[in-house]
């Protein structure tokens, strides 16, 4: 990889520092102001690059860009030795340059409920945060692309790449309004797989990802249903139960609050109830950074308390 390629030559070290800075701002604008170029010079540059690799590296939207296939797996390939070589480029540096935002990533529901109001001190202290939300496997793909800081993972991570650390456990519990649970008994709630309409299933995804453990879990059996709803948002799910639409299986630190004030019950209380594992993910040699060590050891230690 050369600093400069011509015609035939190697890649070109300067566009693809701009090309990782557009993957990781998300637009031409700001990854123009990160790199210190113009937009148009941004522009060309990327241009350039899709040519010489004969790929396209991304869709033009009518804000930002969004990448392809092709640029998530080069960001892949750079991220670790782009940004070793930032870091010793930038210790030269007369100036310390600011401190940009801490990028956190995860599922909206625990973020919302949990991570951001645990993220409170920090932020009074100075630390910006840009966060995003999306599925585990999309945002540790992310991770190792450089694109994130950290992400909270509801699986596993895989790889070298990455370093993860137990953040909290989520149980599940198969929950109703009192309305809907009054009169049910465990063979109607077992049974409720061969014949869902007599007891509609409010499921997250078509493929009742979060019931189905529940049902294997609990009952030894695999749940084999149409839901009723199918919300990708666990609070609307949530919402749509305590008002009577059905029943589902949803993590307790999520429903604290109905279950509090009684507008969920739970339906079943086994002796083994479905846990899973979130994950707080960084990537493995990333530079270091104040303010993402602040986040994470806050999230850290909050985790503890959830």
């Amino acid at each position: 990889m050369s600093g400069r390629g011509g015609a035939g030559g190697g890649l070109d070290l300067t566009q693809l520092r701009t090309f990782l800075a557009v993957y990781r701002a998300g637009s031409v604008t700001a990854a123009a102001r990160l790199v210190g170029l113009s937009q148009p010079t941004v522009t060309t540059q990327l241009q350039e690059l899709e040519k010489r690799l004969g790929r396209q590296l991304f869709e033009r939207l009518p804000r930002g860009v969004t990448p392809t296939s092709a640029a998530d797996e080069l960001a892949v390939r750079l991220a670790g030795p782009m940004d070793a070589l930032e870091a010793i480029a930038g210790g030269a540096a007369d100036e310390p340059a600011p401190r940009p935002p801490v990028h956190l990533a995860g599922p909206a529901e625990m973020l919302g409920a949990l991570a951001l109001p645990a993220l409170a001190g920090p932020v009074a202290r100075g630390v910006r945060l840009t966060v995003t939300t999306g599925l585990a496997e999309d945002l540790l793909t992310g991770l190792r692309a450089g694109q994130y800081d950290l992400v909270i993972s509801t699986v596993r991570p895989r790889g070298r790449t990455v370093r993860a650390e137990p953040l909290m456990d989520e149980e599940f519990l198969l929950v109703a309004a009192p309305s809907v649970a009054a009169g049910l008994d465990p063979a109607e709630i077992r049974g409720a797989g061969t014949d869902s309409a007599d007891l509609p299933l409010v499921s997250y995804a078509a493929d009742l990802p979060i019931l189905r453990r529940y049902w294997r879990h609990v009952f030894g059996i695999r749940l084999d249903a149409e839901p009723a709803v199918v919300v990708a948002d666990l609070r609307a799910v949530a919402a749509l139960v305590a008002a009577g639409g059905g029943i589902s299986v949803l993590p307790r630190y999520l429903i604290a609050a109905h279950l509090n004030s009684g507008t969920l019950v739970p339906l079943l209380d086994p002796e083994d109830p479905p846990i899973n594992t979130a994950f707080l993910a960084r990537r493995a040699g990333a530079p270091a950074s104040a303010h993402v060590d602040l986040v994470h050891d806050a999230l850290l230690a909050a985790g503890r308390t959830w």
